[in-house]
């Protein structure tokens, strides 16, 4: 977790408090240590930007969870269009 928070740029308890509030949910090691992926990493960073611009926690949470609900959404009306047109999808859908 002390890693963690130092790739990101917080404490481990800012870590925690994402945890709290539902926007990351760390795997568990065998010794109980929490491990993190890129993408928790890149949601915590996102989250720590608002926070410093004055957003509540709590609400920066669920602006980070809405954000990457509407990049999951735009990406796959893109595969579907695509789809619908006979595009072949890209490297990046």
């Amino acid at each position: 977790m002390g890693r963690a928070a130092e790739m990101t740029g917080t404490t481990p308890g800012f870590l925690r408090a994402l945890g709290e509030h539902r926007l990351i949910t760390p795997l568990r090691s065998d010794g109980g240590h929490r491990r993190y992926s890129r993408y928790q990493l890149r949601l915590a960073m996102r989250a720590r930007d608002l926070v410093n611009q004055g957003t509540a926690i709590e609400a920066a949470c669920r602006i980070v969870i809405l954000e990457d609900q509407l990049e999951e959404a735009l990406r796959i009306n893109e595969q579907l269009r695509r789809a619908g047109t006979g595009q072949e999808p890209t490297a990046d859908t």
